[in-house]
């Protein structure tokens, strides 16, 4: 009974309205009552975590927890991308010339995507990724590679599910809804870094400073599920063999590797 009230409210719900009282909720004092609910529903790993599940004082609180130093190990190559989050891998493909991609049957113009036609230029016949981050996963979005920061920035006004459900059945939820996007300059070249929130408006909220980024340095932090979409430039990114969507993966673990384009 519970897990179906939870999936209206945090999953599904996508009214202006709705969004707002949910939200409002869960940074209220009152959702602390449902924490161990909710940690129990959807299978928290309280081992991992920081804090002691008592000691998080709302939902809010709960949903952007950080976990301990030694909960996720980074790739060290050089050469290895890394999972920005924890997600499951929901599609991986190329860019068209076209700047189209598909997923779950429906098409998507990275360009609505990026909305900027300079920057889209670099990833034309490159690589998309697509990685889901469900109410059960760690929240926090790390960077996938080493680089500079070259640009960022914020696009689109509201917010629709963009789990499965959400990517079959909304209206390009990955390029419409409001996301911030990183662009990094790595050595090998231009890699984008799209989050895509999924619930109401500034869901997502950045926590680094200045324009150099370690490969695993925290970015940035949804509230609530959402979703990451990394783009590569054309011919830099070679996807590790093993990865076949949908696959679960963690931050850190490596999804492939660089090399000159």
């Amino acid at each position: 009974m519970i897990q179906p009230l939870y999936r209206i409210l945090i999953e599904l719900t996508n009214g202006r309205w709705t969004s707002f009282l949910l939200k409002r909720f869960a940074r209220s004092r009152v959702s602390r009552l449902i924490v161990p609910s909710f940690a129990r529903i959807y299978h928290l790993n309280q081992e991992e975590m920081e804090k002691e599940l008592k000691d998080y004082p709302t939902l809010h609180d709960l949903f952007i927890r950080t976990l301990k130093n030694e909960a996720r190990e980074i790739d060290p190559s050089i050469d290895a991308v890394v999972s920005p989050v924890d997600a499951v891998i929901e599609d991986i493909g190329t860019i068209k010339e076209t700047s189209q991609i598909e997923v779950k049957g429906k098409v998507y113009s990275i360009e609505e995507m990026l909305g900027d036609q300079e920057v889209l230029k670099k990833y034309l016949n490159g690589t998309y990724m697509i990685l889901y981050l469900s109410p059960s996963h760690y929240h926090r979005i790390h960077s996938p590679v080493s680089g500079k920061v070259t640009k960022q920035w914020t696009l689109g006004t509201k917010s629709y599910p963009v789990n499965k459900w959400g990517l079959k059945y909304g209206v390009r939820t990955l390029a419409k809804n409001y996301r911030v996007i990183s662009e990094l300059m790595t050595e090998f070249g231009h890699v984008a870094v799209v989050k895509v929130g999924a619930m109401f408006v500034n869901s997502i909220e950045t926590t680094h400073q200045g324009t150099e980024l370690e490969k695993g340095e925290e970015m940035a932090y949804f509230s609530f599920g959402s979703t990451v979409v990394l783009l590569f430039e054309k011919g830099i990114f070679r996807i590790d063999s093993l990865i076949q969507p949908p696959y679960d993966i963690k931050v850190g673990q490596k999804i492939g590797v660089l090399n000159k384009g």
